[in-house]
Formats: structure tokens, C-alpha cells, sequence
């Protein structure tokens, strides 16, 4: 079926073509649904756009709203849909299994979760070859702060500024960004350390990160030395030698930055400061709730880019397409610490969520997601920096495979965040269009694009051409 809307915006953007046709929408009008969300949601949980979407059904890269218009999916359920909305395959695998058995739990056996956590720990090197599963992604980042500090018998734990490890009052001390802090006690025994990040931190230049795009920041760097990253590395000792004990419990860190808008450090960080917290009796933790399961293209999983193995990684969202489940994955030394005394987890490993896990899989092998990953990802990398370098206020793009942030600016030189109400405008403009993206970064100044990775290179020619129609209007409404 041909889009059935017309667009508010006139712009030469076709959108694809998708032969599937979604149910009639039969539950409450609008107004009544606005109705509920105002007295029976908390309001803690936000919605997006002025008009917030009403969302009915999906398929693969698409969307459908209660009015039958379709959306291009850029943003996952905030990179969750791994494999395409209502994939065939996952969808199929959870219904045998909900005819079959939906919850025993832990206690006995049964097939799916140890077909799963075989299937999982392949795809890790060694020694990373135990996984205990969770529900969620806070749920892992404070299992593994947990595994941490009872393995190492040691307290403090270090994290990046800027990085999101959960919400729960646990992970709150790793989270670094204010607009998740609250008002009260956290993160007692957590102390963040300087982001390496080569667009807006101190140091930064032209070579620094493993992406197809750099920074337009210059620097003198030399073959196979880099200023920046020697920089921070002095920064991250600075904060060993002042700020926590001779020994550590660990560090954790994102390979790539995900709720701060897909920030990446230079090439070599990660492994130094590995050794570093190493050299301290630390564990190191990799959160792969966003960059894991093959969306960095080049790699499975994103530590895999960087050069290292961590002694802990955590997984979540994407895991299971949106069913809800996370995985804690570690050594068999390290996962011994938390048998001396009882650790359970009612949900965890439950055979509908194993049963889902296995299939998104198989789903990531035989459809070859992870090099369309990295081939579409590329190409919209590419496609992103002509508007780099056609928009002054589009300061950087940046990113690898389908994790990409767009970071919007006054102008190139100061490098200040564009106002909100500018980029709302600009978000409001896309979604009009038919292409819905997230937003991150410590001001929400950074457009975040990590579609299902599912996504063809025809998808991204239509998502560029409103991008730039978008962008185009701004600068008309600005002059």
C-alpha cells in the first residue's frame, strides 16, 4: 500500500513502498487513550512530539499509528527492535512456546533456557562463557556492579560522564547525566571520570575514532600516535590518583555512548583503561545494551571494536526485540561469587523470553543483519556528512554501523548546542514526514538513529531526503 497520507511539508522525499497492510484499528479514540495517560500513567513516563504518536501496529522497519499512516522506524523503541518489528521468525518461535509452556522458573530444568545460554555464550570469546539472565538493563548493570564489588572485594566503581547505565537507585551512581539524576542518596561508592569525547571535550582531532566520519576538529597527530587519547588517559589517572582507593572494584563503560547521543572516545582509550583498572584489582564491565548483538556492523559486539575483553558484559534491549530480557554474561570464577549465598531471580531465564532470545539469533544470522549493519550503516554515515558540510548547524555525525548521532549546533566553531525549541522544530518536521528518530546527548541536542537493522539503503534515501527538507526549512524560518 502506497503511503494514504499527504504530508503537511512539501518535500520530493517518496516513501519506500511496503506491501503490508495493517489491521483496523478498533480500540479507544485518541482523546479517550489522552484521557487515561493523564490519570492513570505516571507522568514520570514522558511522551514524544507535541502530539504524541498513537501507535497501532508494526512491521519490520515500519510503523502504523491509529490512523493508518506509516512511519519509518529510525529509532527502535529506543534501539530495542533488533531484528524488524513483529520479525516472522521471533514472532512464530514465541507462539509454539506460549502453547507450550510459559513459566516454570529456575528451580527445574527446561529446554529453552539451556539451549540459550549455549547458544549466547558461543558467540562470546573465553573466557566469558556464564550467563545469569535478568529483566532488564538496569537489572544487569546492577548485577554486575554487584558481581564486582563481591568478586574484587572492593567498593568503588568508575564510570564515564555522559554514560546511562539504568535507573534503578543502584545504577543511578553510574548514570552520568542530570536530567536522570534525582534529588536523592545515590551512588555511594561510584565516581565519574572525564568523557573522552573527540567533538566536544578538550582534545579532539581529525583521526580519533573508529568511524567512516571524523571530526571536523584538526589536530597534529602523527601516524599511530594520538594527542587526545593520551590526554584523557591522563585525566583517567588523575582520577585514580585522587578520587578512589588504591583499590578498585571496576570500571563499566558503553563502547559507544548511546543515551549521550552515540559519543565515541579515540581508538585506543578503552584498552588503557582497562589496564589500568586492571592494574588496581578492578573488573571491567562493557554495557552492550546498546551496541551489541552485531549494530556496530564491523563486530558482534561493540568491545570487539575496541580491541579488548571484558571480565563482565551486560545485555539488554536488543536481545530480545522487545520482549523483556537482559543477560549478565562473566566468567565462571566471577559468577561463583554470587553462588555463596542465594541470588534469584523470578523471571530471569524464563522460557518465553529464552525462546525469543534463541530466535532473534538466528533471525541476526540468516538475515545477515549485522552486514547490513555495517553496509547501510556506512552509507548513511556517508550520505549524513554532505549535510555536515552543507549545514552549518549540523555539527557533527559520528558513529558505526546503525548507531548514529547527528549533533546540532549554533555553528561549527563554538561548537554550542543548538536551542531545543530549534531542534524540536526540526524532530516535529521529520515525524511529519513520516520518519521517527530519538534524541540524546546532555543538552538533547543530538538526533540518535538506530533503526531496526533491518533497514535497506532505499529506506535511508528517503530518511536523508527529509532530513535535509527538515533542515532546509530551518534555515528558510531562520532568514
Amino acid at each position: 500500500k502506497q503511503q494514504k497520507w499527504k504530508s503537511s511539508l512539501s518535500t520530493q522525499a517518496k516513501m519506500p513502498p511496503c506491501d503490508f497492510v495493517p489491521e483496523k484499528y478498533e480500540s479507544y479514540p485518541y482523546e479517550r487513550m489522552q484521557k487515561i495517560r493523564e490519570q492513570n500513567i505516571a507522568p514520570a513516563l514522558r511522551t514524544y512530539y507535541k502530539k504524541p504518536l498513537l501507535l497501532h501496529q508494526g512491521h519490520m522497519q515500519w510503523l502504523f499509528d491509529h490512523e493508518g499512516r506509516r512511519y519509518l522506524d529510525l529509532f527502535a523503541g529506543i534501539v530495542t527492535v533488533s531484528v524488524g518489528h513483529c520479525h516472522p521468525k521471533v514472532t512464530m518461535a514465541t507462539q509454539k512456546q506460549l502453547a507450550r509452556l510459559w513459566h516454570t522458573t529456575n528451580i527445574y530444568m527446561h529446554p529453552a533456557i539451556h539451549e540459550y545460554a549455549e547458544k549466547l555464550t558461543s558467540l562470546f570469546p573465553d573466557p566469558l562463557k556464564v550467563v545469569y539472565l535478568t529483566n532488564s538493563g538496569s537489572e544487569a548493570n546492577d548485577l554486575a556492579m554487584f558481581m564486582a564489588r563481591l568478586h574484587t572485594r572492593n567498593f568503588d566503581i568508575i564510570s564515564l560522564r555522559g554514560g546511562y547505565h539504568g535507573g534503578s537507585p543502584y545504577t543511578l551512581g553510574l548514570t552520568s547525566l542530570t536530567s536522570y539524576k534525582h534529588g536523592v542518596a545515590n551512588g555511594f561508592g561510584c565516581t565519574t571520570t572525564m568523557l573522552p569525547d573527540v567533538f566536544r571535550g578538550p582534545w579532539g582531532g581529525s583521526h580519533c575514532r573508529d568511524s567512516p566520519v571524523q571530526t571536523i576538529r584538526k589536530c597534529s597527530c602523527t601516524e599511530g600516535a594520538c594527542l587526545a587519547e593520551n590526554q584523557y588517559i591522563e585525566q583517567f589517572k588523575d582520577t585514580l590518583n585522587t578520587s578512589v582507593p588504591k583499590t578498585v572494584a571496576g570500571f563499566i563503560a558503553e563502547p559507544i555512548q548511546g543515551v549521550n547521543g552515540a559519543v565515541q572516545y579515540p581508538r585506543n582509550f578503552l584498552k588503557e583503561a582497562y589496564q589500568l583498572i586492571r592494574e588496581r584489582g578492578g573488573l571491567c564491565i562493557s554495557d552492550e545494551v546498546q551496541t551489541g548483538f552485531g549494530r556496530t556492523g564491523s563486530h558482534f559486539w561493540g568491545f570487539q571494536t575496541h580491541g579488548v575483553v571484558p571480565d563482565i558484559v551486560t545485555l539488554a534491549k536488543g536481545i530480545g526485540n522487545g520482549f523483556p530480557m537482559a543477560a549478565v554474561v562473566t566468567t565462571k570464577e566471577i559468577a561463583s561469587s554470587l553462588a555463596q549465598n542465594l541470588h534469584f531471580n523470578t523471571f530471569g531465564g524464563n522460557p518465553l523470553a529464552c525462546v525469543a532470545g534463541a530466535a532473534v539469533l538466528d533471525a541476526i544470522e540468516e538475515d545477515c543483519l549485522q552486514k547490513n549493519s555495517q553496509d547501510v550503516g556506512t552509507y548513511m554515515l556517508l550520505e549524513l556528512a554532505k549535510l555536515r558540510d552543507k549545514f552549518q548547524i549540523v555539527g557533527d555525525v559520528r558513529g558505526k554501523g546503525l548507531m548514529i548521532g547527528v549533533e546540532m549546533v549554533t555553528d561549527k566553531d563554538s561548537r554550542r548546542p543548538l536551542p531545543a525549541e530549534e531542534i524540536n522544530e526540526i524532530w516535529e518536521d521529520c515525524k511529519d514526514m513520516g520518519v521517527l528518530i530519538g534524541r540524546g546527548g546532555l543538552y538533547s541536542q543530538t538526533f540518535r538513529i538506530k533503526p531496526p537493522m533491518c533497514i535497506t539503503k532505499r529506506d535511508v534515501n528517503f530518511a536523508v531526503e527529509v532530513f535535509h527538507t527538515a533542515l532546509q526549512r530551518h534555515v528558510e524560518r531562520a532568514a
